[in-house]
């Protein structure tokens, strides 16, 4: 069975850092896509960033300069580096990836790290 799991949730004040860390297990034959997306309460849920395999990454524009997504293929691992952060961050975040197991090509998503930006 594949599973996504999330790392390194927390509180920081503005303008401070925290970086996630997202890996995934279980019987994996490929990732083409690994991805963060955030879903703050009463909101619906948005892409944060994501990166393909082979290394095209995407963007919200409210996370640009501030937000770097790094994915390591060897080790099945995507990590959210996040600087400069602002009260609007502030969500649970949640991994995402399509992954190819021996049940074909399906996406998965993380239980989930709360993330609170405040002073």
């Amino acid at each position: 069975q594949v599973q996504l799991a999330e790392s390194g949730g927390g509180s920081v004040q503005p303008g401070g850092s925290l970086r996630l860390s997202c890996a995934a297990s279980g019987n994996i034959f490929n990732i083409n896509l690994m991805g963060w997306y955030r879903q703050a309460q009463g909101k619906e849920r948005e892409l944060v960033a994501r990166i393909s395999s082979r290394g095209v990454t995407n963007y919200a524009d409210s996370v640009k300069g501030r937000f770097t997504i790094a994915m390591d293929n060897a080790k099945n691992t995507v990590n959210l580096q996040m600087n400069n952060m602002k009260p609007e961050d502030t969500a649970v975040f949640y991994c995402n990836a399509n992954i190819r197991s021996i049940y074909g090509w399906r996406e998965y998503w993380g239980q989930g790290t709360q993330v609170i930006v405040s002073s």
